[in-house]
């Protein structure tokens, strides 16, 4: 075992402060990475004050990770000193189910382990990338292209691959008119994904108090939801809608925003129930999905993607000792659009 310095929750909702965590000794096929950006997602948040379900506590955060590996196991083949890679938000799956087997790991039966707030199938809790290092076995390890800087590859690993997969999935192209809703930490990421890929993209968001940005990240088109008219307006207008926000929304006004097979694909997670009108998904022959993270194939296949074609996070560097300021802010919605943590200072 290894002390490393992390920054911690010592309960549910109380402030992160700086602690001594202790990493696994580096096994034969490990890698230890030095940790130098932490990407701040709002599942961080909502996981400290035990909004989802009961967490474990001390509690680090942290699933947006970028670094540098500084020692490799005996076994590993993947990885050397020195090479850039990234975490994101598993560890470990199974490796035995058919989902695991076929690449899909993030699907694994048996449930993949998760980077922080879940525990190693021996029982021993996971910690996250509020820390100076971590160690991680190769094979959920990604590698960052060079033309990758560090700091705005962090968000990919979250914010990127939650909204890449479903656009992936749903074969996001030239000649589809997508509407990514909400430009937050999510939903820049989805507008630049599907400029890059060549759709014709629409912003649906609350005001157009972020129209500037969202047409500068690649939207054709930004529309206030807030004016009943925005609905009648683009009513049967898209082939799909990527809903990144985690209130609750009216489904069925934005399921009216669908043309015939159409799907809303949901990636942020609402605190309660929703519901909509059956009728909403009958008379169109629309679809209503949901959508996780990414496999490991995938989620090198989107950084790789990036790198091609010179995309990453937009983001607010902070040094550790802001992270509870930053929380306060997010709530607010006082970030463009990704707080992302400088951990060389927990060195």
């Amino acid at each position: 075992m290894t002390s490393v310095t992390a920054y911690a929750a010592p309960a549910a909702k109380a402030p992160l402060e700086r602690t001594v965590i202790e990493r696994r000794a580096v096994g034969a096929h490990d890698v230890l990475i030095e940790i130098a950006y932490a990407g701040i997602c709002h599942s961080d948040l909502h996981q400290v004050r035990d909004e989802w379900h009961p967490g474990i506590f001390p509690m680090v955060p942290g699933h947006e990770i970028a670094g540098v590996v500084t020692e490799v196991g005996s076994a590993v083949t993947r990885y050397a000193v020195g090479d850039r890679v990234g975490v994101g938000c598993f560890v470990d799956s199974c490796r035995e189910c058919e989902y695991c087997r076929a690449g899909e790991e993030h699907f694994c039966v048996k449930g993949n382990v998760p980077t922080y707030n879940g525990r190693h199938y021996d029982g021993e809790p996971t910690y996250g990338g509020y820390s100076s290092h971590i160690v991680v076995d190769e094979n959920y390890v990604l590698r960052i292209p060079d033309g990758l800087a560090l700091d705005v590859a962090a968000p990919l690993l979250c914010a990127g691959i939650t909204t890449y997969s479903p656009l992936a999935h749903w074969n996001a192209g030239p000649g589809k008119r997508v509407a990514v809703v909400g430009l937050g930490g999510l939903g820049h990421m989805g507008v630049k994904f599907a400029h890059a890929l060549g759709c014709e993209v629409t912003v649906l968001s609350q005001s157009l108090r972020k129209k500037e940005d969202g047409l500068r990240l690649g939207a054709d088109h930004f529309h206030a939801t807030s004016d009943p008219a925005t609905f009648t307006e683009l009513a049967a207008s898209f082939d799909l809608i990527l809903n990144t926000v985690s209130a609750a929304l009216d489904l069925d006004a934005y399921l009216s925003l669908l043309r015939v097979d159409g799907t809303m694909v949901n990636v942020g997670a609402p605190e309660h129930p929703v519901s909509f009108n059956m009728f909403s998904v009958l008379m169109r022959r629309v679809s209503i999905a949901g959508s996780p993270i990414g496999s490991i194939r995938q989620t090198q296949e989107m950084l790789d993607f990036c790198a091609e074609r010179g995309i990453g996070a937009e983001i607010e560097v902070i040094r550790p000792e802001q992270i509870n300021e930053a929380y306060e802010r997010m709530l607010a919605s006082d970030v463009r659009y990704r707080f992302v943590i400088d951990v060389s200072s927990l060195r």
